[in-house]
């Protein structure tokens, strides 16, 4: 059996470390990826470790964690740290050893393999892990799926029933060439009903948390969320006089909230609870106030239905400049 090794930062991984990975696999029977992470890395090498294990699940990826030197001037025994260290993550003798690195060289005799340079000048994908951390939206199309969400920012359109959210987080998401999550609280209550208890609110919550998650893997660069956990707690509150504390544990809120307030008709589709104006009113006015409180950048989006998306539009482009010309 052929064993290759390969080691790196892989921060982030993109497509060029794809590409040196897949070559790998496809030239050694066996191979170990070797993921080397300091505590001041700016993205953690935990998750930089999950990122490989799910992109390359029939390698051995390992994780380093330890405080050692990056380059051989910084201490007089660099090789032999590094020795130990490859012998820690791959006991078994090494035939290979890959890299589009020179240090490729040094390291296969170090470790008694024989060095297979791949794509060295980057011809086959022209990619640098510096070039993609320091703007990765205009390096999209390297970055795999996995990774994408950490960089994806959410767009939420926020506020009382009937004031658009559904009809605009459809048409903006066309707009900027990317996907929108639809409501999943209108999921949820077109299959077991609208009255919902306390558990149907975190349920619903759950749901938006993981259907936000498995969009960002495939939206480009901005993703747009028809409500979200933050306004499921709102509707707690009004339905239910209160929230489950577990409504207030939102791992991650969106980036822009883009609140829809209520000047616009009620329409009843079947599904809405609030009619009066006066209720109207307050939803609107809790909504705004969950915002600040939890000091969440917001958006107020008024008038007619055109007016919003035209609000809509110039709010996005002004919090994420780096957007370029959307489509449509």
């Amino acid at each position: 059996m052929a064993r290759g090794f390969l080691l790196g930062k892989f921060l982030p991984p993109h497509q060029g470390h794809v590409l040196l990975c897949d070559f790998a696999r496809s030239y050694a029977d066996a191979l170990t990826i070797l993921v080397c992470s300091l505590p001041r890395d700016p993205i953690p090498g935990a998750l930089r470790f999950a990122w490989m294990t799910e992109l390359f699940p029939d390698a051995r990826v390992v994780h380093l964690t330890d405080e050692v030197p990056q380059e051989p001037a910084e201490h007089p025994d660099f090789w032999p740290i590094w020795r130990a260290i490859v012998k820690r993550a791959h006991p078994e003798p090494i035939d290979y050893v890959f890299a589009s690195e020179s240090y490729g060289h040094r390291l296969a005799s170090e470790v008694g393999g024989r060095f297979v340079p791949v794509d060295p000048p980057r011809f086959a994908v022209p990619a640098a892990g510096r070039d993609v951390l320091k703007d990765p939206f205009a390096h999209w199309e390297r970055i795999p799926a996995p990774v994408r969400p950490y960089f994806v920012k959410q767009v939420c359109l926020f506020g009382p029933e009937s004031t658009g959210k559904s009809t605009l987080a459809h048409r903006l998401a066309h707009h900027f060439d990317t996907l929108h999550v639809p409501e999943y609280g209108r999921t949820h209550t077109d299959h077991f009903g609208t009255r919902c208890a306390s558990e149907d609110l975190v349920l619903i919550a759950r749901g938006h948390v993981a259907l936000t998650a498995a969009a960002a893997r495939q939206a480009n660069r901005l993703l747009l969320l028809d409500t979200d956990p933050v306004l499921t707690a709102v509707w707690s509150d009004m339905l239910l006089g209160g929230r489950d504390p577990r409504l207030n544990e939102i791992a991650r809120p969106a980036d822009l909230y883009l609140h829809c307030d209520v000047d616009v008709p009620w329409i009843d589709d079947g599904t809405r609870y609030f009619p009066d104006p006066e209720t109207r009113a307050l939803f609107a006015a809790r909504c705004r106030a969950e915002l600040t409180g939890r000091n969440l950048p917001h958006v107020a989006l008024t008038g007619d239905w055109e007016a919003r998306f035209r609000q809509a539009v110039a709010a996005i482009r002004q919090h994420f400049p780096w957007l370029g010309t959307p489509a449509g």
